[in-house]
């Protein structure tokens, strides 16, 4: 098979390939049914449910990200509710299927790489923005507020929420920490059954035997539909095309940036590395199959992805499983699913909102140089007070403008002396023997956002790597956050394998960089040395020790 043809494969067809286990299938389908019920009130009403179960399906079936979660999202509202006041049903079914198309030619000219050039800052003031706001949506439930109809601007939000806190409804509040306390000491328990399906099961029960009054999926919803969606083919009306061309621009831009920063912080959470054109081409797909059931525009869900990797899923087997499960509640458990009750599905949701929030990466962070904090404080902000888009966007801006700042401040100009000759010869590699148990990586140029992913690329199969590896600086002028990021993660990498890093003869703004970061604790001050000859002989004393070490063996 051509290398041409690898870069389409989905993960899905990899990930079985490398050998599916009875362990993987299980917690799979453990992940997958936890994600699929705490799916069902987020894709509620109709549209939203049939999208969820074809895009769901298609998404991880065909897409590049080994546990990204597919299906309609809060994003698409405000753009959906217009393109129905404007043209109607149809109008937005035939800007669905054209954005879908339009995501299928961005994946084909390869512009779906642009993901890497989204920094870190950007990506964690993302994550953590769409902590808080998930965790703002389900007060209301959790507590039981009477509010009516709770706005989606979150600081109206929350002044609402506060307003009301006194209409509590004690029977929902206890009701939820029952489910939440479940969720957080079942794992001290066991860790065979998720503690979310278990609160869910027996939350449901509860409220389907006893007849509590709270209020559920049933209650709020009406109900959820049943059986198979109908599908036919939506009408086509060529006059429309330019005119909704605009509204099908923006739809598969933000399909675009939600999936991919949706896959972005699914590999940080799980140390895997999504394929962004593979996964842009899924999305495009999926958004030319769902009008064919009446569905509605759908991208990578990040709430969902969170709970699909927290609830243990190895493959994309779970987001096919997530799809599956929504779709036997359509045909067989309706009646059943009416009594979830909302209160424990927030409870569920309050614990995912913490464990993506990613808030110690928030310490390192405020660690680093001013400029990296401004750019996470701003994408954080605007996150959770103005739009998604809108955050993403000036936080790219704000991003590259330091870049441009940062390649700019490593120009210098100055004579060459005797001085400067003598400082650069332990630098030099010539005529110095690499002894086999050692490996030397040279970064050369600036290791900014966008040219990291060079790194794990060359060091992809830790296994065949020697016992030590030197990753040799003198020629790095600079590193960001995203940059730092990356050493953390090979250091930790090798680490795991039982192998050494070494760093050697960082400049002085790489140097400052990596030395106001907690990173070089945990790498070890003796493992940075300040040039190769130095790091040569710590990596002999390092495999010297290794060799003398009996349980090295």
């Amino acid at each position: 098979m051509t290398s041409l043809n690898k870069k389409w494969i989905p993960k899905s067809v990899l990930c079985l390939r490398a050998g599916y286990t009875r362990r993987d299938l299980i917690s799979d389908l453990i992940a997958g049914l936890t994600v699929g019920l705490v799916a069902l009130p987020l894709a509620t009403p109709q549209a939203g449910l049939y999208t969820a179960v074809v895009a769901g399906f298609l998404i991880s079936a065909l897409g590049g990200s080994r546990l990204q979660i597919g299906g309609p999202t809060g994003a698409f509202v405000v753009i959906v509710a217009g393109i129905i006041v404007a043209h109607g049903v149809s109008g937005l079914l035939m800007v669905t299927m054209m954005a879908g198309v339009l995501l299928m030619l961005m994946a084909v000219t390869g512009l779906g790489a642009a993901v890497k050039y989204i920094p870190r800052p950007v990506t964690i003031g993302f994550t953590n923005g769409i902590a808080i706001l998930i965790a703002s949506t389900q007060i209301k439930d959790f507590l039981g507020l009477d509010t009516g109809v709770v706005p989606s601007e979150f600081v109206l939000r929350m002044r609402l929420l506060l307003d009301n806190l006194v209409s509590v409804h004690w029977p929902t509040l206890v009701l939820a920490i029952s489910s939440l306390l479940i969720i957080l000491l079942l794992p001290g328990l066991t860790k065979r059954v998720p503690g979310s399906i278990v609160a869910l099961v027996l939350a449901t029960l509860a409220v389907a035997v006893f007849k509590l009054p709270v209020e559920t999926i049933g209650s709020k919803f009406g109900g959820i539909p049943t059986g198979l969606p109908h599908v036919s083919v939506p009408q086509f009306r060529p006059e429309l095309i330019v005119p909704l061309l605009p509204a099908a621009v923006t739809v598969a831009m933000l399909a675009a940036i939600e999936s991919l920063l949706s896959a972005v912080v699914a590999d940080g959470m799980s140390g895997d590395k999504h394929n962004s054109n593979v996964e842009l081409l899924a999305q495009g797909i999926a958004n030319v199959a769902v009008p064919l059931v009446g569905g509605v525009p759908s991208t990578g869900a990040i709430a969902r992805t969170a709970t699909n990797i927290r609830s243990g899923a190895r493959t994309p087997v779970s987001g096919m499983v997530h799809a599956l499960t929504l779709l036997v509640i359509l045909l067989v458990a309706a009646n059943l699913a009416r009594f979830i009750p909302l209160a424990t599905l927030a409870a569920i949701l309050f614990v995912v909102a913490y464990n993506m929030s990613e808030w110690r990466e928030v310490r390192t962070i405020l660690k680093l140089s001013k400029a990296d904090i401004i750019v996470w404080v701003m994408t954080f902000a605007l996150t959770v007070l103005a739009d998604l888009t809108v955050a993403v966007e000036i936080g790219m801006l704000m991003a590259a403008l330091l870049y441009i700042y940062r390649v700019s401040q490593t120009t210098t100009v100055a004579p060459v002396t005797e001085e400067y000759i003598e400082d650069g010869r332990p630098h030099v590699l010539q005529d110095k023997l690499l002894p086999p148990y050692v490996l030397v990586l040279r970064v050369h140029g600036p290791f900014l956002f966008g040219a990291t992913e060079k790194l794990s690329e060359a060091t992809v199969d830790v296994e065949s790597l020697p016992p030590v590896v030197i990753l040799r600086l003198r020629n790095m002028t600079a590193i960001d956050a995203t940059g730092l990021h990356e050493l953390e993660k090979l250091a930790a990498r090798l680490r795991a394998t039982g192998r050494t890093l070494l760093l050697c003869g960082a400049r002085s703004q790489p140097e400052q960089f990596l030395r106001q970061s907690p990173f070089l604790r945990y790498l070890g001050e003796e493992n940075m040395l300040p040039h190769v000859e130095a790091a040569l002989s710590r990596a002999r004393e390092v495999y010297e020790g290794r060799v003398g070490d009996p349980t090295s063996h």
